[in-house]
């Protein structure tokens, strides 16, 4: 039998309502990363397949090699692959990142002190998801045309 004072799993009827409320932080990436998604998905088939590249790379960068070398690898990437990645993630509203531009995100990043870039990591691997999610429900199966 549950304790009476455990927390209860959220239901429909338990569950804030946000219509006309605040937003919980997985609705804003989420909301965030459509956004995102619907600006590329007007870009040629070419630079879709690259972006969804990337995308699905990201998250796996930024565990293997961390966040500093991630965003490193994606600023050195041939022909801008990485660039429309770096802007969605500096348009994302990372905490302690307040203002960043693709062009200094990195710079920022390796600014921060211990315990504001462990939170950004965390962050910004969230934001990843949503945009890998985003990424593979408007483009389908188009990379393996």
């Amino acid at each position: 039998m549950p304790r009476p004072d455990a927390p209860q799993p959220a239901t429909a009827a338990t569950a804030p309502a946000t219509e006309g409320g605040p937003l919980l932080r997985d609705q804003r990436r989420a909301l965030h990363a459509y956004r995102c998604v619907d600006e590329v998905a007007e870009e040629p088939q070419a630079k879709r397949q690259d972006y969804q590249i990337v995308v699905n790379d990201l998250g796996a960068t930024i565990r293997r090699s961390g966040l500093c070398a991630a965003l490193a690898a994606l600023e050195r990437q041939k022909d801008g692959r990485g660039g429309a990645l770096l802007a969605h993630i500096a348009r994302a509203d990372l905490p302690g990142l307040q203002g960043v531009t693709q062009h200094n995100l990195s710079a920022r990043v390796r600014q921060l002190d211990v315990d504001s870039y462990m939170l950004v990591t965390r962050e910004v691997l969230q934001v990843a998801a949503w945009l890998k999610r985003a990424a593979q429900a408007t483009f389908g199966g188009e990379s393996d045309a």
